[in-house]
């Protein structure tokens, strides 16, 4: 069986907490739609609707519990968008919920069977705790027994601004503490080091940016790894590829940031799974959607474009950055170096797109899905700014930089630590040798990825 999760946008979140989190202690309820994310190893439902109670819909009497009528209309929508529901109550109790015989009524003899015969899709039920810790479950179908069973998802996650995750305790017990990683947990605290450590973290590109990003991750104590990529080692990256030497030209990136951060980890237990294939395969994406948050260490629009997709239609969080190399001069007199840039930025619901921060353009990609980027023929028809971009090379110091900006990227939208969650865009530039930030950078009004927000794969396809 595959793992399960749920993810909420965080707007609907702050909705959702308002309406069940009541000041009088009673319980409250609301129902709402899911689609599916499907990866490799793990479902997640993504909440993107919620349909309110109207009068005589619900009946509260310090518990609460639904009426016909209301199940009625929240079916006719699912079926009207061709989606899942959902059926979230809340307890007036902290933590973890676990449920109660009534919920269990609710849930598996009322709904389950209805839903999945009037929807298609089985039935998500969640509750939320008076501090806003989420639960929840997914009733499944057994053909053999004839009855629904229940699988708790292992973890509910809340993306936006933040990238808030309530974990399933029995699913993802916490790291077993480390004396190799004493002093990363000292600076970050135990709490915010087990919810880094509990990430699934995914890294698209292990050239030299996402090699330094892993073995990083490795040395903080981190646990879960997917990495993709399907190039292989050349001789010109042994400068800046960290973990890897003259014996591994000819074998793939993900195998080399593999054994780094086997030799590198300082968790006691690890599991890295590779895929060195195209992000634009199926393989690759529905591996990258198995994640709770993924870094772009990619320098191709493509990857990029799927990669500003999953963001917002799967509610996974991407911090993405990259290098630009300037050089003057001529082929007569030869080129000086004469600055570099280097840029990130994480982009998630409530936050810019890439495609809106101009860090790919729509027509690159168009170009490299139809085969003709690398065309002298076509040259014509690329951004000057991505010529130059493909053209540059990187160097070690440049790339451990955007590395290290990266990984506070991470911490400060898991963890909050220092009163931070959001870095904004931040922009290194060689000359001066400073640090810009951009905070009034918005998605246009009109941005399709903004439209797509917890939509998964439904209203499109993205890989091959």
């Amino acid at each position: 069986m595959k793992h399960f999760s749920i993810a909420i946008p965080e707007q609907l979140n702050e909705q959702l907490c308002e309406h069940l989190i009541r000041e009088d202690g009673d319980e409250d309820l609301i129902f709402a739609l899911w689609n599916y994310s499907l990866g490799n190893e793990r479902d997640t439902a993504l909440i993107h609707n919620l349909i309110f109670p109207e009068h005589g819909d619900r009946q509260r009497h310090g518990n609460v519990s639904f009426n016909p009528k209301y199940i009625k209309r929240v079916c006719r929508e699912a079926s009207k968008k061709e989606c899942g529901i959902v059926f979230i109550h809340s307890h007036p109790f902290p933590g973890w919920q676990t449920m109660s015989p009534d919920d269990i009524v609710a849930e598996k003899i009322r709904l389950s069977e209805t839903v999945e015969v009037l929807t298609g899709y089985p039935l998500i039920g969640m509750t939320i705790g008076s501090d806003a810790t989420w639960c929840g479950r997914i009733w499944n179908y057994n053909r053999k027994k004839n009855i629904y069973e229940i699988q708790w998802a292992e973890s509910v996650r809340v993306v936006g601004s933040q990238l808030k995750i309530d974990f399933t305790k029995s699913l993802i017990p916490s790291p077993k503490f480390s004396q190799l990683f004493k002093r990363t947990r000292a600076v970050w605290g135990r709490e915010n080091h087990e919810k880094l450590a509990k990430l699934k973290i995914g890294i698209v590109g292990l050239g030299s940016v996402g090699s330094m990003v892993a073995e990083s991750l490795a040395r903080m104590g981190m646990e879960k790894f997917v990495l993709i990529d399907f190039d292989k080692v050349e001789a010109h990256n042994l400068d800046r590829l960290v973990g890897a030497t003259r014996k591994d030209i000819g074998l793939f990136k993900v195998d080399i940031a593999k054994r780094l951060i086997e030799t590198e980890r300082t968790a006691s237990r690890i599991q890295i799974n590779i895929i060195n294939k195209n992000l634009y395969t199926e393989e690759a994406y529905k591996g990258a959607i198995d994640c709770d948050i993924l870094f772009s260490c990619v320098d191709r629009p493509r990857a990029r474009y799927i990669l500003n997709h999953i963001a917002y239609a799967h509610l996974i969080p991407v911090i993405d950055g990259g290098i630009q190399v300037r050089f003057e001069g001529n082929e007569l007199k030869g080129y000086e170096f004469s600055g570099a840039d280097w840029q990130v930025q994480t982009v998630s619901p409530t936050r810019p797109c890439l495609q809106c921060l101009e860090v790919y353009s729509a027509s690159d990609v168009s170009l490299e899905i139809s085969g003709l980027i690398d065309s002298p023929s076509y040259l014509k028809g690329i951004s000057k700014d991505y010529y130059k971009r493909k053209n540059n090379e990187n160097i070690f110091p440049f790339s451990a930089n955007l590395a290290s900006l990266e990984i506070f990227h991470l911490v400060a939208i898991v963890t909050g630590s220092g009163g931070l969650i959001n870095f904004g865009v931040q922009r290194f530039r060689y000359d001066p040798g400073i640090i810009s930030q951009y905070f009034d950078k918005k998605c246009s009004p009109n941005c399709d990825f903004v439209k797509s927000i917890a939509t998964g794969d439904k209203y499109i396809k993205v890989y091959d």
